[in-house]
């Protein structure tokens, strides 16, 4: 999941391997497979649409009351695919994850 997310946050011109993780992961398929990995890692997404401003999508540890004290990885953005994948990577990159 981290490398998958890390390969999302590269710029540029994209080599056509990494064009097609774009293509699939900037849909709504690719918001339910990221959400099925980050549950998998113990996490719960909320995903909000603020009407034409865009997107907020929060991770939250699975089981805890999700209030904004208790959000591990949040991103605004204006599409809920992007948003979805800056939550993600906040989340992972923050949490006992990645270890000591």
């Amino acid at each position: 999941m981290l490398a998958t997310l890390g390969f999302l946050r590269l710029e540029g011109q994209q080599p056509p391997v990494l064009e097609a993780l774009y293509r699939w992961l900037d849909s709504w398929r690719g918001i339910g497979d990221i959400t099925v990995g980050m549950a998998h890692q113990g996490f719960d997404l909320q995903l909000t649409r603020y009407d034409e401003q865009g997107w907020r999508a929060t991770f939250y540890m699975t089981g805890m009351e999700h209030s904004p004290t208790s959000a591990t990885g949040s991103a605004w953005e204006p599409t809920p695919w992007r948003a979805v994948q800056g939550a993600a990577w906040s989340a992972t990159c923050t949490s006992d994850i990645l270890g000591p």
